[in-house]
């Protein structure tokens, strides 16, 4: 389903004074919606070709704040500005805002006119190219899971963030009666991404009290991670709307199950997907066998771009459905990676590491980073493993915390050879920023545990 709105319709639309607004936005770091909003005369005059952003959006913590240490703009270097081109294959209608139209941008450098390689955006098309030139086209969803709260934002922040009750009181997992009375938020969630342009399939309750999850239609990796970063902002904004809170964070009570992003993937070649053979044990064809394998040989590696906060790491709990270990097996979901659609040419691979929290550009470009390298290297597949794989010691675990993650990144040679060491050595220093803002703060749990008995 492509995006809903040409330029010239959109001038119809502003004529008969429907469309007044169009937000032109980027990809930031974190995965959120950055830019400006443009009067809709303003836009078609000039702004549909490019305005400008402040270069420190891309090099700041999820608080907005400066931290120091990156090689791509700083206070020494005096914040310049970065061309924001809009791409215009993604220019669409917001139907849950009056009057407004929603542009993305890529991000080219001022001086040079070139893309800027640490962009989200640009990471992601670059991995595509990658497997372009070997003649695939990677074919990508995201599950969106997030919690509902009964109380709105403003309200949650005013009690300090305690005042945390889920919408729900029980767990609603596939539950059609404790859904129906959250409707009021789902139902024009579901629509008004459909009316947008954003293939919604279905969504449901989760496994938790106040858990949701929506799912969206299989697309080509890059409308994927557009889709994914519309729906997260639709679903924060809607919830608003209606006087709810909706959070992604991916572990927001440790006594809750935490929330999940599973990527699913294959890739096709022509009109076929490359991941089905049909004489193949599994139906899965030996280029399948090889991504998968490289899946699994860089985990560690690219778990950083999976698992981005210090909060990410506390989702990694046996019995959670979180995985905890670097496995696949066949349609277990206590496996890191789990094959699904086996026997069907549907058959593709779930990776099930991945958080809420994601950046769904870095994420997926990530995948392909690891897969792609698998097949250029040759892997072949080990056997999948059964049972409960979090009982076995003799698979390789996830890294746990967010600090193992980001020494792994730091020395990854598939990924400075695939992503390029700019790259890398910028989201290396966006892991540290996480650590040492964790690092510096005395939290209510250390206060509770030592302030008598210590």
């Amino acid at each position: 389903m492509p995006a809903n709105l040409t330029l010239n319709a959109l001038n119809d639309l502003a004529a008969k004074g429907e469309i007044d607004t169009v937000l032109v936005c980027l990809v930031d770091m974190q995965g959120r919606l950055m830019g400006k909003r443009f009067h809709v005369s303003n836009f078609l005059e000039s702004g549909h070709v490019e305005t400008h952003c402040c270069n420190y959006l891309f090099a700041t913590d999820i608080e907005m704040a400066t931290p120091d240490g990156y090689a791509s703009t700083s206070w020494e270097q005096g914040y310049g500005d970065y061309v924001m081109k809009p791409d215009l294959t993604t220019l669409r209608r917001l139907p849950w805002l009056e009057g407004t139209a929603l542009v993305m941008c890529d991000i080219i450098d001022h001086h040079t006119h070139e893309p800027v390689p640490h962009t989200p955006r640009q990471i992601l098309k670059e991995q595509i190219k990658r497997a372009e030139a070997m003649g695939f086209t990677p074919m990508m969803a995201t599950e969106l899971e997030f919690f509902l709260f009964e109380k709105s934002f403003d309200d949650i922040r005013r009690s300090g963030f305690r005042d945390l009750e889920p919408i729900s009181g029980y767990n609603e997992d596939y539950h059609i009666l404790q859904t129906t009375k959250e409707e009021h938020v789902m139902r024009p969630i579901r629509n008004y991404l459909v009316e947008a342009g954003v293939p919604v399939e279905n969504s449901k309750g989760e496994a938790e009290t106040g858990q949701e999850e929506l799912n969206i239609r299989y697309a080509d990796a890059l409308r994927c991670a557009d889709h994914h970063t519309l729906a997260k902002q639709a679903v924060k904004e809607i919830a608003d709307q209606k006087g709810h809170a909706a959070t992604f964070l991916p572990k927001w009570h440790h006594e809750k199950v935490g929330s999940a992003a599973h990527i699913h993937q294959s890739l096709m070649s022509g009109e076929d997907n490359a991941f089905f053979d049909a004489g193949a044990e599994l139906t899965m064809s030996g280029t399948m066998g090889s991504y998968v394998a490289g899946l699994l040989k860089y985990s560690a590696d690219i778990t950083v771009f999976l698992a981005p906060y210090v909060n990410s790491y506390k989702r990694f709990l046996p019995g959670t459905f979180a995985p905890t270990k670097i496995a696949w097996s066949i349609d277990n979901r206590t496996a890191g990676y789990r094959l699904v659609g086996d026997g069907t040419k549907g058959v593709r691979i779930e990776c099930r590491i991945p958080g809420s929290d994601i950046n769904p550009y870095l994420a997926c470009a990530a995948q392909l980073a690891a897969g792609l390298s698998g097949i250029e290297e040759g892997l072949t597949l080990d056997d999948p493993v059964t049972g409960d794989v979090y009982a076995m010691d003799d698979v390789p675990s996830i890294p746990h915390t967010l600090r193992a993650a980001t020494e792994t990144l730091r020395n990854s040679a598939m990924l400075r050879k695939t992503m390029g060491d700019w790259v890398v050595d910028h989201y290396t220093r966006a892991a540290e920023v996480e650590q040492e803002a964790f690092d510096a703060v005395v939290t209510d749990w250390e206060v509770a545990r030592g302030f008598e008995r210590a």
